[in-house]
This record gives C-alpha cells, structure tokens and sequence, in this order.
C-alpha cells in the first residue's frame, strides 16, 4: 500500500505537504504512512480513493486495476 500512495501521488506532481492538507493532518504524518511506519486510517483511505478517483482496493493492492467500482 504504502507504494500506493506514494505513486498515485507522484503520477499527479503532488507533494506530501499536498495531500497532508487535503487530510488535514501534518506532512510528517502522511510521510509515515507513505514509509509504512503508521497504517492509514479507513477515514484517510476513503477520501484518497475519492481523490484518486480509484478504488480502496487499488490503494490496498487488492486488485491492480485502478478504476473504481461503480
């Protein structure tokens, strides 16, 4: 997961400061999830697949492919 995230981030030019905003906490949080050190929180999982436009099973490597359901 945590290559996830950091992909679907870097594939759109975001930085971590970026999306730490859009969940409302601090970078060096976000940084920690993206490094594995904190799990995401279903809360934070939920708004990035929303974000993403992809699926919470995308993020979790569940599945590769990256549309979301309908």
């Amino acid at each position: 997961m945590k290559t996830r995230i950091r992909d679907l981030r870097e594939d759109r030019d975001l930085t971590q400061s970026d999306i730490a905003k859009l969940l409302n906490i601090h970078q060096s949080t976000y940084s920690d999830y993206e490094s594995g050190k904190l799990n995401l929180p279903v809360e934070a999982l939920a708004t990035l697949a929303e974000f993403y436009k992809t699926s919470t099973d995308y993020i979790l490597c569940i599945t590769d492919n990256p549309n979301p359901y309908k």
